[in-house]
């Protein structure tokens, strides 16, 4: 299976870019890069994308194990490096459990799963970053 993204210059430092979903996204530098700041990072991007990507794992197997979790979220600190072409070489990523009755055990085992063996960018991360790991239970 392949995917075909159509990413279009709009002038400036600005381009759009399609997704198999339907939606668009636009891109642009900020204005100390001369863009006008009208759109989303790159890099910034790759860390949605795993935190996204590991996130809708984790959101299905919650409702799979049928898990009471009144808030989640994940925190991506990425490191970019100081040479160029500058890269992420250490990404932490945390997910934080917000409930009055968390299965620590169960969400624990989804965010392992997620990591070790179902998200596909988290995999392409493994390749040229270190990875740290954290799962956070705020219990209410």
């Amino acid at each position: 299976m392949t995917n075909h993204i159509t990413t279009k210059w709009l002038g400036g430092m600005a381009f759009e870019s399609n997704n198999p979903s339907g939606l668009n996204l636009k891109i642009d530098a900020g204005p100390e890069d001369g863009g006008k700041g009208e759109g989303l990072r790159p890099k910034a991007l790759m860390l949605s994308s795993v935190a996204g990507c590991s996130g809708l794992d984790v959101a299905s197997l919650i409702k799979k194990m049928k898990l009471e979790v009144d808030d989640f979220q994940i925190d991506t600190i990425a490191n970019l490096t100081d040479e160029h072409p500058k890269y992420y070489d250490t990404v932490a990523i945390e997910y934080h459990f917000h409930g009055s009755n968390l299965n620590e055990t169960k969400l624990q085992k989804a965010v392992d799963l997620s990591v070790e063996k179902y998200c596909g960018v988290m995999e392409m991360f493994r390749r040229f970053a270190e990875l740290e790991i954290k799962t956070v239970f705020h219990h209410k």
